[in-house]
């Protein structure tokens, strides 16, 4: 009797030190909004061969700095991705075209800049497929399915909605920080320090990242890489 009580014991707490494992594994693999980025992965980084790096330009101001740093980067046979702010194409439709027209892959950044790991599903698919349509419309061809979710606010309901419309989630490995720190000298460094393949560099047209982007594209050349589209450099 004993030893049976024993067996059970023992049996018992292997059970509860399996759960704990089991509960532990899905909580360090898990990312905003509780679901396993194992299933939902964004991607952070494009291939290591080939020496491509990509300059991922998200845009929902900025609009004079745009289409200079676009024809900068167009200059040195280059091409990379601007990801469009549905509320800014539709206020800036003449530029998204002239991106177009220049050969740049058109990502999407949602319309209206909200944190996508905080609203519902349906919320996420407004904010996403509106954009979609009308990039859709401005540009007259089917838009690259390229979400970079603004702020890098990620959850469940984004994860899901961007598998059921066939959307990869673009996050970075390089980030210049531009948006906040108004120096060329930090923009370049944190664009350029530790280059490697496949990176993914995040910025926005800034007058200080307009400054710095000649030094960065001299740097990418000098050093064997090109600039590629987002979708090249994690193909």
């Amino acid at each position: 009797m004993k030893k049976n009580k024993m067996l059970e014991y023992v049996a018992n707490t292997a059970i509860v030190l399996m759960l704990c494992v089991i509960s532990l594994a899905a909580f360090m693999g898990t990312g905003a909004g509780g679901r396993v980025n194992e299933v939902y992965a964004p991607i952070y980084k494009g291939g290591a061969e080939g020496n491509r790096v990509s300059l991922m330009i998200n845009v929902y101001w900025g609009d004079e700095y745009v289409l200079p740093m676009a024809r900068l980067i167009k200059e040195r046979g280059f091409s990379t991705t601007f990801f469009i702010g549905g509320s800014w194409a539709a206020k800036n439709a003449d530029t998204v075209r002239e991106l177009h027209a220049m050969g740049f892959e058109l990502g999407n950044h949602g319309y209206n800049h909200k944190n996508h790991g905080s609203i519902s599903y349906e919320e996420n698919k407004k904010e996403i497929i509106v954009t979609e349509n009308l990039l859709r419309e401005l540009i007259g061809a089917e838009p690259v399915k390229l979400f970079a979710p603004p702020s890098g606010d990620l959850g469940d309901n984004m994860y899901k909605l961007c598998e059921a419309e066939g959307y990869k989630v673009i996050m970075w490995s390089r980030d210049t920080i531009d948006w906040r720190d108004k120096n060329q000298n930090l923009v370049y460094d944190r664009a350029v320090k530790n280059m490697s393949s496949g990176d993914l560099i995040l910025m926005h047209p800034t007058r200080h990242t307009l400054d710095a982007l000649p030094d960065i594209l001299d740097y990418i050349q000098a050093n064997g890489y090109t600039v590629t589209p987002v979708s090249e450099n994690i193909g």
